[in-house]
């Protein structure tokens, strides 16, 4: 009978940590908090077995040499850990900490292009979310079985800044009667025309976050690579619109748990659940999200404060930088870069500069701009709309006419967009304010040519003159003026003539004779002189 007790207290105790390990999958990795936790729970769990086999009393516990064992265990594992925290944390090792992100100098304008408009994402999460949830309301067919997973990972698509999130079941009793299928579909908002769309797909994804058992993500990870320590995942499409999950690897290069940066990245196939592991300098173009943006910003913050010693960062915090609240994403050559400002540990409410770094290489550039603060330049936009009681989403870091410039959406209650604005870094006084991006722009630039910051740049082109007959004509309106587009005998070139400088222009028809002195452009040459002949 002792025997068989024995055997039985076994198999609970192996039922007990198979179902532990099931629910809570920690990674089989030194490295790992999650594994040193299981790993002492276990002990206890059999310390408490042993105690309430033996029916021991609390008297009785130092004559035994099995708990004497195992607490000998639990408590040498538990100094290990504490030691491997201390020994791994910036306390100690400063410099290395300070060395985990290399930080190169910028130069704005060379880095930073001036992007049109089509490319801005001009929406910020919480307005994807309410566009997403409306477009899920509008699917009949799916709204009762399915929601919109609160994912939108922010990803760049055939070069447009878009927002990708799957959908998951509604509830349990959804994912009983629909699991077989999978998940048919994924939201995709374009954050720059803000059109919105729900993609169907040929096969439902069996692997997402909503599904459970062995085919919740998580847990079909787990299984595949039991030593990798995951860092957060994100839900991305690839060139052909087919979905995945992107799971970074996480690497600790100092000590048992610190210095963590991402050593691989795992991407799953969301339908078919295969998966394909890549050094993260391998990792293939389209994805662009391996180091989390709260990653990135813990790496600067080490960069910035730690550059003499950990002391220095407590105490007297010389030269320590560190970010501000809150960062952005910018879509520069194909890739997601984190944007947040940079300012002086030490400093008043302004910045002494901004950072930008690559979700998918890690590559960071800083660049010395001072100005305003990302909170003064929402507070000063959110100024000019008082009245409206508009509030102003985070804000994003723009190249307007070579000027570093905060771009801001202003929302409603409803948390949706109803105008913008344009905020000047180093001047952030300037401030303009318009119901459309373009309306905006040009209220902006205007407000820096009346503030000295540009001045209106020298017209160098030569004029040319051109005679003859009127082949083609035809009317435009262009913000509100009337243009007419003329073509001459014996010329491919257009020309733009404006109403309101020549306005015998619309005496003209084909065959009219002109003469025309103009300057060209690279489509269309803008006309300064007309005469009827």
């Amino acid at each position: 009978m002792k025997g068989k007790s024995k055997f039985l207290i076994a198999i609970a105790v192996i039922l007990a940590a198979g179902a532990y390990y099931y629910v809570t999958i920690p990674a089989i990795n030194i490295h790992s908090t999650d594994t040193w936790f299981f790993i002492i729970v276990l002990l206890i769990v059999l310390a408490v077995f042993y105690v309430v086999r033996k029916k021991f009393r609390p008297s009785e516990f130092r004559q035994s040499k099995m708990l004497k064992a195992l607490g000998t265990l639990i408590l040498g594992l538990g100094i290990v850990y504490l030691l491997g925290a201390v020994l791994s944390s910036p306390i100690i090792n400063a410099k290395k900490y300070q060395k985990l992100m290399a930080v190169e100098e910028g130069e704005f304008t060379e880095d930073v292009e001036e992007l049109s408009f089509d490319k801005i994402p001009l929406l910020d999460r919480d307005t994807a979310e309410i566009l997403g949830d409306r477009k899920m309301g509008s699917m009949v067919d799916m709204v009762s079985q399915f929601e919109v997973d609160n994912i939108y990972s922010q990803i760049n698509y055939k070069g447009n800044p878009v927002r990708v999130s799957p959908l998951r079941y509604a509830n349990l009793i959804k994912w009983f009667t629909n699991q077989k299928s999978g998940i048919p579909a994924y939201i995709k908002i374009n954050m720059a025309t803000q059109s919105t769309e729900l993609v169907k797909l040929d096969q439902g994804m069996k692997y997402t976050t909503s599904d459970h058992f062995n085919r919740n993500i998580y847990r079909h990870l787990r299984f595949a690579h039991p030593t990798y320590i995951y860092g957060e995942l994100s839900f991305e499409i690839d060139e052909d619109g087919v979905p995945y999950w992107i799971a970074p690897v996480k690497k600790f290069n100092i000590g048992l748990f610190g210095g963590e940066t991402v050593g691989k990245v795992v991407i799953c196939n969301a339908v078919t659940g295969e998966m394909k592991t890549y050094d993260i300098d391998k990792a293939p173009q389209w994805v662009d999200r391996a180091y989390s943006a709260d990653l990135l910003v813990q790496l600067f913050d080490y960069y910035g404060t730690l550059k003499h010693g950990f002391l220095n960062s407590i105490l007297s915090q010389k030269d320590c930088l560190e970010t501000t609240d809150g960062y952005n994403y910018l879509a520069l050559n194909d890739d997601v870069w984190m944007y947040t400002g940079v300012t002086s540990v030490n400093g008043d409410q302004s910045n002494v500069g901004f950072v930008l770094s690559n979700q998918r290489t890690m590559e960071t550039k800083y660049y010395k701009v001072e100005g305003a603060t990302e909170t003064s330049a929402m507070s000063s936009a959110e100024g000019q709309v008082q009245n409206l009681k508009y509030v102003a989403t985070f804000p994003l870091l723009l190249n307007i006419s070579d000027e570093p410039t905060y771009f801001i959406a202003l929302k409603d209650d409803a948390g949706l967009v109803k105008k913008y604005a344009m905020v000047n870094v180093q001047k952030y006084q300037i401030v303009a304010i318009g119901d459309s991006v373009s309306q905006c722009e040009d209220s902006y630039l205007e407000l820096l040519l009346n503030n000295g910051v540009k001045q209106v740049a020298e017209d160098t082109r030569e004029e040319k003159k051109i005679s003859g007959p009127i082949t083609k004509i035809a009317q435009a309106v262009l913000d509100g003026t009337s243009h007419y587009y003329i073509m001459i005998e014996g010329s491919d070139e257009i020309f733009d003539v404006s109403v309101a400088e020549f306005i015998d222009i619309v005496r003209c028809d084909t065959g009219q004779e002109v003469t025309l002195k103009y300057k060209e452009d690279e489509k269309v040459n803008t006309v300064t002189d007309l005469k009827l002949d």
